[in-house]
This record gives structure tokens, C-alpha cells and sequence, in this order.
């Protein structure tokens, strides 16, 4: 591709996508019919060039519209925006969602990652590729957030309005039905069948789901929603960041940073405006609880949010979305339309002065992206590449300006703690790790699904909640970046400090079952595979490392014994290379999976 300004012109489809999100071209510089005017002096260009971060949500819209990005259309999105062509390719390229060369207008992916791959994931894609003409493109790829419904596929037809099809537990006649009649597929099942504890009363985070209407504002006040944003308005901001404090609520999404302080920090700064960031791109194999939250609970986020806006001095709030997650995309969009219209967002919500929004930003397959940094970047419409730190992002976030970022989870924890008393939220866990749990189970299990469960829980209990199956091989705790436990270990207990002294992780609360039909070394060569292609290049020792651990996992795989020793000392030099000198938690942990299954399974034994 030329990645200059070139002389391809965008098709009408492609120009109408563009102007449906940024508005009409006021002026040839941004694309529009030359004009006399235009040749003696430029306009909007400060105005476009201030619209830097509508690259990526342009960039879905020529997808979405067409299937795939021309060199015309993307010339004509950096035309309207002033994005120098070479810098939208580079990010155009980076996620796995988005062609920039001609494909079929229906895109079918298909999950070939721990849990699909478990269940069948391979035969189910020879049989896709078999029944699938040439007008669908069959995409293997990363986990799809539906492993307790697995093998899973998601078809995608570009158009206008772009429609999608959810295929889980997939068989090969379904995954072609969504791909050449997504319209007519069958429709998903409730969020609440990926919640086996539904209807019990004593759920805190998930009491909600299956029991209220998502798409009812009014089911959700009557089921005790905007109790706790209330209550936030009473406490005043600083009395909200003190109650989140005494909790000794953490980040839930793996790193178990004190949410409060956090918070303390962003508000604190005099640098204005404050920004919230919602992280909803879980693309950990095996997590999907976010997707289950917002599934079947969209507005609790949206209040959670509004709380931590108000008590972190943040006027606007964006949540970025996985790409993978067509129905939690709609459910939050009419969510948070429905609090714009009745007042619980916007100018002065609830008449109490504050004026908080939220907007989505969608991502479009990119693991990176759930390291924070990245995800600025990502949404600013640079390349999800991660930043050194410091400055932190509670100094210099998004836009270069004070940002707080929590995932879903954590920030659905702050109802409970508003609601009921720091104190008495406190109290349910242990003294180090407070509060409920989300724990993703899945794998060889009888009832996979979000499991909630008070910190404290052992591994044991939690698989016995789910119905572990007989020949139990390995447990794989907090997903593809976590560790390996073996049979004989359940009695570990489910908190931060629990499985750390155990020399493993909790991560974001993945559990993954496998039994003894399930090969272990092709297992953790697609871990390697998994790292290497979602590395995202921008430091040697992840770029080089992820690369080499696949070519020994290949070669050990291919041949065992001692032929292999040679290679597994090579993967433990490289794993203290990818752990001690990456960039960011995705080469630092790339390494932990396969040295806890030489180490604690004996894999190549």
C-alpha cells in the first residue's frame, strides 16, 4: 500500500460510513468537491486533527460497512481526520478485527483457544471450512469470551446495519447457519444460564442477573438500583473515596491495587480534566464474567461508574469495549441511553450538580489492550502499544490528563460498598482480600460458569460448585498469563496472598479444568502461540522471547526425553529474559504458564 495520499478514491459505501460518524466534509482538504475558496486557505484542520481519537471508532465504520479497508477508504478517514496515512496503516494493522486486504463481506471466528480446543475446537473448524463456500472467510483466533459455552464462533456480516451471530456451544451445522443466515441463527441464551448460582439470594454481585430485565431502567431501581449513587451524593466525593478505602477493595482484574487509593490519587491532582476509564476488555482465555455483567446487569456499571466519576472529580467516562462482544455492546449502549434520558447521566445528573457522560469505545482483537497504558493509546487512535511508566496514569492517563481505570468488576464492587457499610463489606473474605469473587470455571466441569463466591474460598470448592469431572489432569489458574496447580492441591485458598504463598496466581479469577483426554503439550504450545501473536513488537525481550518460547515448544513437542533437555533450558533462559526485562505484564507472564507445567506437572517428564 502506497502510504502516502494516493490517487484511490473511496467507494460511496466507505465515504457514507465515514461521514455517518465524523458529519459531512466541510472543505476539500478534508475530502469534500474542491472549491475556489479552498485553493487560498485551508480549513478545519485543527478541528480534525483534535478528533484524533475517532480513528478507531472510523475505522469499524469501513469495517463494519464493507468487510474489509480500502486504501481508498482508509485515505479517505485520514483525510477527514488529518492522520498521516502511514500512522492510521499502523494502526489499521495492528488489530487482529480489521483486512486491509479484499475479503468476503461475512466473517465467521471461530475459538481455538484453551477451552474451545478442549472441546473440539479443531474438528469443528475443519468441518466450518468444509461447509462454508467462498462468500464467508473462516478467521481461527483468540478466545471469544464464551468458554463456558464452548467451542464457540461469531459470525459477522458487513452491511448497513452490520449484523452478528453468536454460534456457542457451536456444532458445524450452526457455525454455518450464523455465517450464511445470521438473521435466522437462534438467539443466545439469557446471560443468567452462565451464572449456575442464579437466583441465590446471598449473591452480592450477581443477585441482579437473571432476575431483572437488562434492558429495564425501572426493573433495575425496583431491584435496588441508584441506592448507592445516592448515597455517594450524601457521602459528598470525599466520604465515597474514604468508604472505598475502608473496604480494602482491589483491583479485580489481576494486579490487586488498593482501588481506594487509586481514586485518592486521580482526585487529588490539580491537572484538570480528570478522565474514567472503564476497562472491558477482558481477552484473558478463560474470563468472561465481565461479559456476563454486562450481559445481564448493564446499568449497575453505569451507576458504578457515575460513583466513581463524581468521587474522582471526572466529567466524562469511556468504556472500552471488546470487539468480540456484539450483545454487551448493545445492552450498554441502550443502557446508557436510557440514564441520558431520564437524568441519571448528562449535564446535572440527578439534579445534584454533577455533569458526568459515558461513551463506548469498541476494540477490535487486541490483548495488549487491556494493559492500561495501551488502552489510552488505543482510544486516543494511536497504536495500543504500551507507555513507560512513570508518569502513572493517575497523573497523566488519557489525554495526557489525570485518568482512573478499573474493570468491570471492580467497579460493580462499589455498589455492595455503598449500600451496605464499608465495614460490613469488609468483613465477608479475609483480612488481606475483602469482598466477593468472580471465578471463571470452565473446562472439564458439569456446569461451567461465573461462580461467586466470598474470598477464602479454596480451589476445591469452587470445582466442586461446578462439577469436576473424573481424571482430573491440571487446573489452570488465572488464565493463559497464570500457573498451572496439580489434583493434589485444592485445598489452595482463593485470595491474592493464598495463592501467592502457593507459587502461583489468582489473576482475574480464571479456573480452567482439564482431564487426562486433554494433551498437555499442545496446550502450552497454543499458550505460546497465543503470547507470540499478541505481543504487541515494542520491546525486544517480548517481541524475540514470545517468538523463541513457540520454536522450542514446537520442537519439544515433536520430539520428547532427553532430545528435549537442550530446549527446556533454553525456555527457562528466555522465560527470566521475558520476565525480568519486558515492558509490560504481557511479556512478563508470557513465561509463567509453561515453567508452572515443567515445574509442577512434569509436562515433558
Amino acid at each position: 500500500m502506497d502510504l502516502h495520499f494516493g490517487d484511490s478514491k473511496p467507494t460511496d459505501d466507505e465515504r457514507a460510513a465515514v461521514d455517518a460518524l465524523l458529519g459531512p466534509p466541510e472543505s476539500s482538504w478534508e475530502g469534500a468537491d474542491r472549491s475556489d475558496a479552498d485553493l487560498r486557505w485551508a480549513r478545519g484542520g485543527r478541528a480534525a486533527r483534535d478528533r484524533r481519537d475517532l480513528l478507531l471508532p472510523g475505522l469499524h465504520a469501513l469495517s463494519d460497512r464493507v468487510g474489509w479497508i480500502s486504501e481508498g477508504g482508509l485515505d479517505y478517514l485520514c483525510r477527514r481526520l488529518t492522520v498521516p496515512p502511514a500512522e492510521a496503516y499502523g494502526v489499521a494493522t495492528f488489530y487482529a478485527m480489521f483486512s486491509l486486504r479484499p475479503r468476503p463481506a461475512t466473517v465467521l471466528h471461530v475459538c481455538t483457544d484453551l477451552a474451545c480446543t478442549a472441546a473440539g475446537a479443531a474438528d469443528l473448524c475443519a468441518g466450518v471450512e468444509a461447509g462454508l463456500g467462498p462468500g464467508v472467510s473462516v478467521q481461527r483466533g483468540p478466545c471469544l469470551g464464551l468458554c463456558e459455552r464452548a467451542p464457540a464462533a461469531l459470525a459477522v456480516r458487513a452491511g448497513d446495519p452490520v449484523r452478528t451471530a453468536v454460534s456457542a456451544p457451536a456444532t458445524v451445522r450452526e457455525a454455518v447457519l450464523a455465517a450464511t443466515a445470521p438473521d435466522s441463527a437462534p438467539e443466545e441464551p439469557p446471560a443468567a444460564t452462565a451464572v449456575p448460582q442464579a437466583g441465590d439470594p446471598g449473591l452480592v454481585l450477581l443477585g441482579r442477573v437473571g432476575l431483572v430485565d437488562p434492558s429495564s431502567l425501572d426493573d433495575y431501581r425496583a431491584h435496588g438500583g441508584y441506592t448507592a449513587l445516592r448515597r455517594a451524593f450524601e457521602l459528598g466525593p470525599a466520604g465515597v473515596i474514604r468508604e472505598v478505602t475502608d473496604s480494602g477493595l482491589v483491583g479485580r482484574g489481576g494486579a490487586a491495587f488498593p482501588t481506594g487509593r487509586k481514586w485518592q490519587a486521580t482526585a487529588s491532582q490539580p491537572d484538570h480534566p480528570h478522565y474514567l476509564v472503564c476497562n472491558a476488555d477482558e481477552s484473558e482465555p478463560g474470563t468472561f464474567k465481565d461479559r456476563v455483567l454486562l450481559e445481564g446487569d448493564p446499568y449497575a456499571l453505569v451507576e458504578a461508574m457515575t460513583i466513581a466519576a463524581y468521587a474522582t472529580g471526572a466529567h466524562q467516562g469511556y468504556v472500552y469495549l471488546r470487539g468480540e462482544y456484539p450483545r454487551a455492546l448493545r445492552r450498554l449502549e441502550h443502557a446508557i441511553a436510557q440514564a441520558r434520558a431520564r437524568g441519571f447521566l448528562g449535564d446535572d445528573v440527578l439534579g445534584q450538580g454533577h455533569a458526568f457522560d459515558i461513551e463506548i469505545r469498541r476494540g477490535a482483537g487486541a490483548y495488549i489492550c487491556g494493559e492500561e497504558t495501551a488502552l489510552f493509546n488505543s482510544i486516543e487512535g494511536y497504536r495500543g502499544e504500551p507507555r513507560s511508566k512513570p508518569p502513572f496514569p493517575v497523573e497523566k492517563g488519557l489525554f495526557g490528563k489525570p485518568t482512573v481505570e478499573n474493570n468491570v468488576e471492580t467497579l460493580v464492587n462499589v455498589l455492595p460498598i455503598l449500600t451496605m457499610g464499608a465495614p460490613a463489606y469488609a468483613a465477608i473474605g479475609t483480612g488481606k482480600s475483602t469482598g466477593p469473587k468472580l471465578f471463571c470455571v470452565s473446562g472439564s466441569v458439569d456446569r461451567p460458569g461465573v461462580y461467586e463466591l466470598p474470598f477464602g474460598a479454596t480451589l476445591g470448592e469452587v470445582l466442586e460448585l461446578a462439577g469436576v469431572r473424573p481424571g482430573l489432569r491440571a487446573v489452570l489458574l488465572g488464565g493463559a498469563a497464570g500457573g498451572f496447580v496439580r489434583p493434589d492441591e485444592l485445598d489452595i485458598p482463593l485470595t491474592f496472598e493464598g495463592t501467592r504463598e502457593a507459587g502461583t496466581t489468582l489473576g482475574s479469577g480464571v479456573v480452567m479444568a482439564f482431564d487426562d483426554s486433554v494433551p498437555l503439550p499442545r496446550l502450552l504450545l497454543r499458550i505460546a502461540e497465543f503470547f507470540r501473536d499478541e505481543s504487541c513488537g515494542q520491546c525486544v525481550p517480548c517481541r524475540v522471547g514470545t517468538v523463541r518460547q513457540e520454536e522450542a515448544l514446537h520442537r519439544i513437542v515433536e520430539r520428547t526425553g532427553a532430545a528435549a533437555a537442550d530446549d527446556i533450558a533454553l525456555l527457562r533462559e528466555v522465560g527470566r529474559a521475558l520476565r525480568d526485562a519486558s515492558i509490560c505484564g504481557l511479556g512478563q507472564t508470557a513465561w509463567n504458564a509453561v515453567e508452572s507445567a515443567i515445574d509442577r506437572l512434569g509436562a515433558y517428564a
